[in-house]
């Protein structure tokens, strides 16, 4: 992977060592011109003529995502994130009072939340899988309360937010599918940082965002939805003209593909730079990208075990680039925000955004650091300098 080449394509590599790409990672120069081109031709036609124009190119954004994750573009969704395409497939299942939804105890913190508002108001039952010791899901344990409490639906993130963690995804939708339950991946913090191919897991959903680690805008992700979860019936809650026809004063009609899950109104500027970042991604190659970006966490890692007073938090049998530390006697927003005076940007999560986990870890909070392909060893180098002069 040619670093420099990635890095003069990044015009903000030239200014600041960003190591917050589990926020939101630098747009390449072709995401950033597919953005302001359309823009440009919407202040010159009008937005809706803008968008009858540029149908080739729609069309073409559409089949680079479903490339992305190995699907075909009818399976695909456009949505604004990843929260409201996740939200979207939830509103889909016909829970019942009495459903179980089974999930970890490292969902995301807006998943956890919404689980507890359809337990609150449906009467449903929220199970969480216990953790294996060295973290991550315990799968069998998964398996058996899947076989014994036969959920409406399983439900995991594949790379919590909070931890560089790597959930065992394949083996849990391997779990599901043995025992014929239905499954959402929230693939948010793993589309473009890792190899993800929706026919490998089989999962019935998955949702993902465009800003983060695929390099996309803000303001825009996308769901997969199977052709099974489509023979199904499912649909989103909320329909709208888009996602179907009004045929008869008290009947309509949802589109037969993944269309159904979208709203008619689009910001069609994003959906092409979201088709252009699929492209960038795909044009390195997700393997070369995932071998890359595990490096770089490795040695961040490493580096920062090095540290007196600095505890890095993440467990699991696989970790990828989200490193998430705990520093004795600091608290992770001042440090990320002396750090961001210094040029470096970083992230933080507090404990709401993890309460199972941190407080298992004991700890309220981290200092979240993700670099990407288009980080070099020196810069970590300079992160781990700065830690050490606190």
């Amino acid at each position: 992977m040619d670093v420099e080449a990635l890095r003069a394509d990044t015009p903000g590599t030239a200014h600041r060592i960003h190591l917050n790409n589990a926020g939101a990672g630098l747009m390449p120069r072709p995401v950033v011109e597919a953005i302001k081109e359309h823009i440009d031709l919407e202040s010159r036609v009008g937005g809706y003529e803008a968008a009858a124009e540029r149908q080739e190119q729609i069309g073409a954004a559409y089949r680079a995502v479903a490339d992305l994750v190995g699907a075909h573009p009818s399976n695909i969704a456009m949505q604004e994130n990843a929260t409201a395409a996740f939200n979207a497939a939830l509103s889909a299942v016909p829970f019942a009072p009495g459903d179980v939804i089974l999930t970890t105890r490292n969902d995301y913190v807006s998943n956890q939340i919404a689980f507890l508002s359809l337990q609150q108001r449906m009467g449903i039952r929220v199970e969480r899988a216990p953790d294996a010791p060295e973290g991550g899901v315990d799968v069998e344990a998964f398996g058996k309360l899947a076989h014994r409490l036969g959920p409406r639906l399983a439900t995991i993130t594949h790379v919590p937010t909070n931890s560089g963690m790597i959930q065992p995804v394949v083996d849990i939708a391997r779990a599901c599918a043995d025992r014929g339950v239905p499954l959402l991946v929230d693939a948010c913090q793993s589309v473009g940082q890792l190899d993800v191919d929706v026919a490998e897991l089989g999962c019935d959903f998955l949702s993902a965002t465009g800003r983060k680690f695929l390099r996309g805008p803000r303001g825009v992700g996308f769901l997969y939805v199977s052709d099974q979860a489509l023979e199904r019936g499912w649909e989103p809650l909320f329909p709208d003209l888009r996602g179907a026809d009004w045929i008869d004063p008290d009947l309509y009609q949802p589109r037969p593909d993944a269309a159904r899950f979208e709203n008619w109104e689009f910001a069609y500027a994003l959906v092409l730079g979201l088709g252009a970042a699929a492209r960038y991604a795909l044009d390195l190659g997700l393997p070369a990208i995932e071998q890359q970006v595990l490096h770089l966490g490795k040695a961040l890692r490493e580096r920062c075990a090095a540290l007196p007073g600095v505890t890095v938090l993440d467990r699991g049998q696989r970790v990828g680039a989200i490193v998430t530390l705990h520093l004795a006697g600091h608290d992770p927003l001042a440090v990320m925000e002396l750090l961001r005076t210094r040029g470096i940007n970083t992230g933080y999560a507090t404990r709401e955004a993890a309460v199972l986990d941190f407080d298992d870890k004991g700890v309220d909070g981290a200092l979240r650091v993700s670099p990407h392909y288009y980080n070099t060893l020196d810069e970590i180098d300079r992160f781990v300098d700065a830690i050490a002069d606190l």
